[in-house]
């Protein structure tokens, strides 16, 4: 994180630049990125996904585009006269409730106030974090053989992953910058989609057995989630697999984690694991593995049918899973493996996955 000054300066410059616009006649603006998948492409500089050259105008030329303009400003000066100056915080749902004192500034929605934070950290190239903005969300959960060390407001705590921690493992904390990585054991990264599955590796010792970090997503994973996982990757050298259930929605989680979302691929750089594998479940598990499966809904067709158009997606590998499950009509689930006994998914599904994949 930067300091809270070097956050202001950049606010400041915002309503800076927009002032200066007033004053030699040009009609005020801020030019954005387009946030859609038609405008991300695919750099080779970093191996992440990011914003293409399309551009949205925040305009004052029309009364919709004047109130958006004029509720970013208003969110600007509450950055820096709340958070920056006095060193306090607020989550994102907070910011939507403080707006109800702002008369024609009140967002309507707290959709569009996490989005003019988005668009305030794509003009200063800056994070949430460095406003002191955080989830309304707790965090998610890192189990395996690794020591670290985080700086709290209340002093340093330092703690070993299996050790120090109950069942449910080291909250990964909104701002992971505060963690430092201290030693490990670990052979790799294990994200994992459900906490019902997270909570059986455990169980089974699979992070002993095959030294393995485990990091519950809790479904579409946060930023501090991908965040950490990200610095596992960079600054340990440790291999990455994301474990989730066999349905299109799944295969956005891991896209998130690999990829890039779309919403924040501003931050790609900072949040993307480009070398991240897909572990599973695969649709062609369903067929292997002889899986319990649902049917296929439409919302569920359409959304594997739009993957096939989503140039993050477009990979021999992909292609030909998606192809697979829209022929199959059915998903599966990571507990599916449980028909099979409770250890299926630990001595038998997942070794010979990571042995395919050269990891074990």
């Amino acid at each position: 994180m930067i300091k809270s000054e070097a956050a202001q300066e950049r606010l400041l410059d915002l309503a800076l630049g927009l002032y200066r616009q007033f004053q030699e006649g040009v009609v005020p603006h801020i030019a954005l990125p387009s946030r859609t998948k038609n405008n991300i492409e695919y750099s080779s500089k970093s191996d992440v996904w990011v914003y293409g050259d399309q551009e949205t105008l925040r305009s004052v030329k029309t009364v919709r585009g004047a109130k958006t303009l004029l509720k970013t400003v208003h969110l600007a000066e509450l950055l820096i006269k709340e958070h920056l100056k006095n060193n306090r915080g607020s989550t994102l749902r907070e910011i939507y409730y403080i707006s109800e004192n702002w008369d024609l500034a009140k967002f309507h929605e707290q959709a569009e106030s996490d989005r003019l934070i988005e668009d305030l950290e794509i003009v200063t190239s800056l994070q949430r974090e460095d406003f002191h903005v955080r989830p309304e969300e707790d965090g998610a959960a890192v189990f395996g053989p690794l020591r670290l060390r985080e700086e709290t407001r209340r002093g340093s705590r330092e703690m070993h992953c299996q050790e120090d921690v109950g069942e449910a493992g080291y909250q990964i904390p909104f701002n992971v910058e505060t963690v430092q990585f201290l030693e490990h054991d670990a052979k790799m990264v294990m994200a994992i989609e459900t906490g019902g599955m997270y909570a059986r590796l455990i169980e089974n010792g699979f992070d002993e057995e095959f030294g393995a970090v485990l990091v519950h997503l809790k479904g579409q994973p946060a930023r501090s989630t991908r965040r950490i996982i990200k610095r596992l990757n960079a600054e340990l050298n440790l291999p990455v697999v994301v474990f989730t259930d066999g349905d299109p929605w799944s295969y956005r989680i891991f896209a998130s984690i690999a990829y890039g979302a779309i919403k924040s691929a501003h931050l790609s750089e900072h949040l993307v694991t480009p070398t991240a594998h897909f572990l599973g479940v695969q649709p062609s598990d369903i067929v292997d593995y002889n899986l319990s499966t649902d049917k296929l809904t439409d919302k569920d067709m359409h959304a594997l049918r739009s993957e096939l158009s989503d140039p993050r997606f477009n990979t021999a590998y992909w292609e030909k899973q998606i192809k697979l499950q829209l022929d199959l009509k059915r998903k599966a689930e990571q507990q599916a493996f449980a028909g099979k006994g409770l250890d299926y998914v630990t001595k038998t599904y997942l070794p010979e996955r990571l042995s395919e994949m050269g990891l074990i």
